[in-house]
């Protein structure tokens, strides 16, 4: 049993690690195993789905800190199901005795976990190649797979919905830290994946040096300048040859999706997935999409 000071230390830094990341979570999530049904029901996570000559990639959905398979997906996943897609969702990050509420592990073993998932949904399909969609975390870990465990092979889109691709500042708050002596620290060893997330941080540094992009890989961000989460928004934004960056109130100015709901059920950006996906048949964008 930790001190009684001790206590109201841990406390008083997970106060501040939920004022920087808890505005990015998901809804609340239903239980794991009827969730798990309900998206084998609903036609993805259906290993016996074969890509078609239409749509030849399988399309993987990785979840954003704080949330799984399901919850982040339940809108987007039906979306690309309808339209002819095989499409898969995984679990990363998982802590001990933390049910649910995923994420939170140190990006680099996620990543792992995502090379891991990417094999066996290859396996299953057939196909030499999958597309990413993630959103938050999940459009910016997978760059890490693409750009040390040999991802790049195996990828040939990484769509990131809000991606924290060059950490984030949490409009300030970060900054805060600093203030909370031990609270910087406690992120590391409880929550590795929130540390890693703030802007100038060593997984930061490390995954954006010598550039942004892999050769053979093709980007697109979709951002909101109403997100509160992954601030300042633009940091969101990618740089290389094979890059696109979007701001849905670009395209339809009355948008206005913060952090959370554009990831969840912004039509808007679904529709800006679908495109980048499949690019050769991409149609206009606006807010009756």
């Amino acid at each position: 049993m930790l001190p009684r000071y001790r206590w109201r230390r841990v406390l008083r830094s997970a106060t501040v690690a939920a004022a920087l990341f808890a505005a990015g979570t998901v809804a609340p999530t239903t239980a794991a195993h009827a969730a798990t049904a309900s998206a084998t029901s609903s036609g993805w996570n259906d290993y016996s789905c074969k890509p078609s000559a239409a749509h030849p990639r399988p399309v993987v959905l990785v979840h954003g800190t704080f949330g799984n398979s399901v919850d982040n997906w339940l809108v987007l996943a039906p979306y690309l199901v309808k339209r002819g897609y095989c499409v898969f969702s995984l679990d990363y990050g998982q802590l001990p005795g933390v049910p649910l509420f995923n994420g939170l592990g140190p990006i680099a073993k996620s990543a792992e976990q995502l090379d891991a998932f990417v094999g066996k949904v290859r396996g299953a399909t057939g196909a030499a190649k999958v597309d990413l969609v993630g959103h938050s975390q999940g459009g910016m870990m997978p760059r890490y797979y693409l750009k040390f465990l040999g991802g790049a092979a195996e990828v040939n889109a990484l769509v990131g919905i809000a991606p924290d691709n060059h950490g984030t500042t949490l409009s300030g708050l970060t900054g805060l830290l600093p203030y909370f002596p031990g609270a910087k620290d406690l992120l590391t060893l409880a929550t590795p994946s929130l540390a890693d997330q703030i802007a100038g941080s060593d997984f930061v540094t490390r995954l954006n040096a010598g550039g942004d992009t892999v050769p053979g890989v093709h980007y697109t961000v979709i951002a909101t300048k109403y997100d509160e989460v992954v601030t300042p928004y633009r940091t969101q934004f990618l740089d290389g040859p094979d890059v696109r960056n979007v701001v849905v109130q670009d395209l339809c100015p009355v948008d206005l999706s913060e952090h959370v709901t554009i990831g969840t059920v912004d039509l808007v950006a679904y529709h800006e997935v679908a495109n980048a996906l499949d690019p050769a048949h991409a149609t206009p964008t606006d807010c009756f999409n």
